[in-house]
């Protein structure tokens, strides 16, 4: 079984060679404007611009809690959009933003296409940032949909 790799450095520019797919996690509100959302808009608009028309057209697709989006930003790099935060935090007394079944479902999508695309795959902490959840609930869920099929992994601990 493959192990995750962790290093400090910056997740919008993945290490390594072959494809790579850069996996984060969204609301399902559509929001897209704080967190790691920001860097990414940073080095390239179409994430955020195939994000919002994703959420516009969720009449007429498959956005929702557990789903994910690919979006090809340069030949051998992809951004996968992962629903798996119910809303945005708001106030303390409204609990965790985080849904650990939708990053799981959408982890499992993110499997997929990463052994259709033989991608390695890079990340900061998923769901742990304002989406409020614990590393130690997310990270066996990683472990379990990609580690566990030979799909190498790199979480980045952002250097400050």
């Amino acid at each position: 079984m493959t192990v995750i790799e962790y290093v400090q450095g910056d997740a919008t520019a993945p290490r390594g060679k072959g494809v790579r797919i850069i996996a984060h996690v969204c609301n399902d509100l559509g929001g897209w404007g704080k967190g790691f959302v920001l860097a990414l808009s940073r080095r390239w608009p179409e994430p955020e611009a195939a994000f919002r028309r994703w959420h516009r057209e969720r009449a007429r697709n498959d956005f929702g809690l557990g789903a994910a989006q690919f979006v090809q930003v340069e030949p051998y790099v992809w951004v996968a959009n992962l629903v798996g935060q119910r809303g945005i935090r708001t106030g303390r007394s409204s609990g965790v933003p985080v849904r650990y079944e939708a990053i799981d479902a959408a982890l499992g999508l993110l499997a997929d296409r990463a052994a259709e695309l033989g991608a390695s795959v890079h990340m900061p902490r998923i769901g742990c940032g304002l989406a409020g959840g614990k590393w130690s609930r997310v990270e066996p869920l990683i472990a379990e949909r990609l580690t566990a099929r030979g799909i190498p992994v790199t979480v980045y601990d952002f250097e400050a």
